[in-house]
């Protein structure tokens, strides 16, 4: 069935230009994915959690210099897995890929991590090295999901701590519409809260309690009243991308309209424990509107944020969906 689900809903390889690279540390878990545009794509960025772990998201305010990126990666490790983004930075600068600047060429690689150290090993983190095989590994190959790249070691579930925790993971998904327009996602799914299915209201993942049984969430917080995981050891990190004709200024936008992709799937979202950040690229050639981009973003967002979670595995002790389920 999560096979099944994952070719119906594609991945964000589908959007010309586009293609993903991942490498992880199996034991350690953790790990980063790449997304490499060889020939540029414009990108916004909207930062909605309130603990977020990013860099080089500045430059992609309307008003700043540089028009395309080249890459961006989505890493574990928290503010150390920013590191990997220079990994990747020096494989497309040995490609000559990057913003001209005379004297050689500077690639723009935007980057957002979320906290898997509390899985596997806290020693263990993504680095240059890891980077650039992830970005080495680049490919229009449809998007391996679940416990891969940087949701190698994401976990949702977190209220009520590790211990009551789930399994999240890397989800995928596209849309490619008559006229050509094709809109995708990508996700790590490493949320404080829970994961819904959207389709039919139902939680894929969230908090168990001491039989393994998962717990209404909203009655657990107003049970606690305050939670006992720390501020900032979560976050969901995304990519939406499509073949629009856009602006700087249109990206951004797209990229905050997607953020409702997430509310539809993860409960409570953005709150104080999340650094939730959504990258919004575009790599022309096809024209559309904002708003069609916007919505079709969050539609793809949410099915990736439920494919991750219907991919994952369990790993470090934490049990995944697909090993709570009912057994037909």
């Amino acid at each position: 069935m999560t096979q099944e689900r994952n070719e119906e809903y594609g991945s964000i390889v589908d959007v010309p230009g586009v293609k993903v690279g991942q490498a992880q540390d199996e034991a350690a878990l953790t790990g980063c994915t790449v997304l490499v545009m060889e020939n540029g794509a414009v990108c916004g960025v909207d930062v909605r959690g309130s603990a977020p772990g990013t860099r080089e998201t500045d430059l992609l305010h309307p008003t700043h210099l540089v028009e395309q990126v080249h890459a961006i990666c989505l890493s574990g490790g928290s503010a150390y897995g920013l590191d990997a983004a220079s990994g990747v930075m020096r494989w497309l600068e040995e490609r000559g890929i990057g913003f001209d600047v005379g004297v050689g060429v500077v690639p723009i690689v935007p980057a957002a991590v979320l906290f898997d150290l509390s899985v596997g090993s806290a020693k263990v983190r993504p680095d240059q090295q890891m980077g650039y095989r992830a970005a080495r590994q680049a490919s229009t190959h449809p998007v391996k999901q679940g416990n891969v790249g940087a949701g190698t070691g994401a976990t949702v579930g977190k209220l009520a701590g590790m211990r009551h925790a789930m399994k999240g993971g890397l989800g995928s998904a596209s849309r490619r519409l008559p006229n050509g327009l094709v809109v995708g996602a990508i996700v790590a799914v490493n949320a404080v809260g829970e994961v819904r299915d959207p389709a039919t209201g139902r939680v894929l993942a969230g908090v168990r309690d001491e039989h393994g049984q998962i717990r209404d969430i909203l009655s657990l917080m107003i049970e606690q009243g305050s939670s006992p995981v720390r501020p900032g050891t979560n976050t969901t990190i995304a990519v939406v991308a499509s073949n629009a004709n856009f602006t700087k200024a249109q990206a951004n936008k797209v990229a905050q309209m997607a953020h409702d992709g997430l509310a539809r799937t993860i409960f409570p979202i953005h709150t104080m424990h999340d650094g939730d950040t959504i990258f919004a690229a575009a790599t022309g050639g096809a024209d559309a509107s904002v708003d069609l981009v916007g919505t079709l973003s969050a539609e793809v967002l949410a099915e990736a944020v439920v494919n991750a979670i219907l991919a994952a595995e369990t790993a470090g002790g934490i049990p995944a969906y697909r090993d709570l389920r009912p057994q037909a």
